[in-house]
């Protein structure tokens, strides 16, 4: 009688769990056997990089002339700010966020706080990719060939630098050097950051783009040779080439993992940083292209679907 009272009392308790279920939120439900939480945002037309101000994340959308802000904690759009034809890299100083203009030939800055415009500065050709390296700003030209270093302060012109042919969106700033690719002559060059003297030209992979620093390497994605090369800073060398997949763009370090958007392929690729062995593919939108890791969670824009995608890993 006992047994038979314990079974009764197991399946009803199973049943009601099987109908609790039932009423569960649709978002909990479709998550439930999926340890890493995927989220997708809209943005604006064309969405393409991303930079992050401590608490937001900011998207460069290319075919609006504006830049999406939204809460990095939640994705609730916090504003949408016009800056200048077809807006391309953004960069973070620590109360500004930097904005080149491509169509425009402009350097546009912004207070981070309520992105109200403060200033716009003329950049010869076509400025593309930027890095802050505290306390200036390096700005890349995919037509003249130069990295230009521009005075936070004020935004006075400090030097132009020649750099390699093509220098597009990579342009890195590792605590020392400033790094930037040159996607026509396949290599990335390392500059002084003091006076932009060229220290090494190493060659990489077809069509470097994105840039990458994970305390010891710099990661390159190679556009037209769907790989990425990792280049020890000690020495620069070549360490390792890893393919990824079809036309990688944007790349970032979360502090154990690279993660490349591999844009062709509307996939997220993650390698193991140690050993460049691919650990992980997420789906995420139409041709991903700019990659942003903000302490927590990985994100993605999608330039083809105007959305952005975050990631959040599940803890181990």
């Amino acid at each position: 009688m006992k047994a038979i009272s314990t079974a009764i009392l197991f399946l009803s308790f199973a049943l009601a769990s099987a109908v609790s279920g039932l009423f569960l939120p649709l978002a909990v439900a479709e998550r439930s056997d999926k340890p890493d939480l995927i989220q997708t945002f809209p943005a604006g037309d064309s969405p393409n990089n991303l930079a992050f101000d401590g608490a937001n994340i900011w998207v460069t959308n290319s075919g609006g002339s504006t830049v999406t802000k939204l809460r990095a904690s939640d994705g609730a759009p916090q504003g949408t700010f016009t800056v200048g034809d077809d807006p391309k890299a953004l960069a973070f100083d620590g109360e500004n966020i930097w904005v080149t203009c491509e169509g425009l030939h402009d350097l546009a800055k912004l207070r981070a706080s309520d992105g109200t415009m403060l200033d716009s500065f003329r950049i010869p050709f076509n400025p593309y990719g930027l890095a802050w390296d505290g306390a200036n700003i390096w700005v890349s030209d995919e037509v003249a060939n130069t990295v230009t270093k521009v005075q936070g302060s004020d935004g006075r012109i400090l030097g132009t630098f020649p750099v390699g042919l093509g220098s597009k969106k990579g342009v890195l700033f590792d605590g020392n050097n400033i790094w930037v690719a040159n996607y026509e002559d396949w290599s990335v060059s390392k500059l002084q950051p003091s006076d932009g003297t060229v220290l090494d030209t190493i060659p990489v992979g077809q069509r470097p783009f994105g840039l990458a620093f994970d305390g010891k390497k710099v990661w390159v994605s190679n556009s037209s040779s769907d790989s990425v090369t990792a280049i020890r800073v000690s020495d620069d060398k070549v360490f390792k080439s890893e393919f990824v997949g079809d036309s990688p763009h944007g790349i970032a370090f979360d502090g154990a993992k690279i993660w490349v958007a591999v844009s062709e392929d509307n996939t997220l690729v993650g390698l193991g940083a140690r050993r460049g062995a691919n650990a992980r593919t997420f789906d995420v939108g139409a041709y991903p292209f700019g990659v942003l890791f903000d302490g927590t969670s990985i994100w993605v824009a999608n330039a083809l679907d105007d959305t952005v995608t975050k990631i959040t890993r599940a803890q181990p």
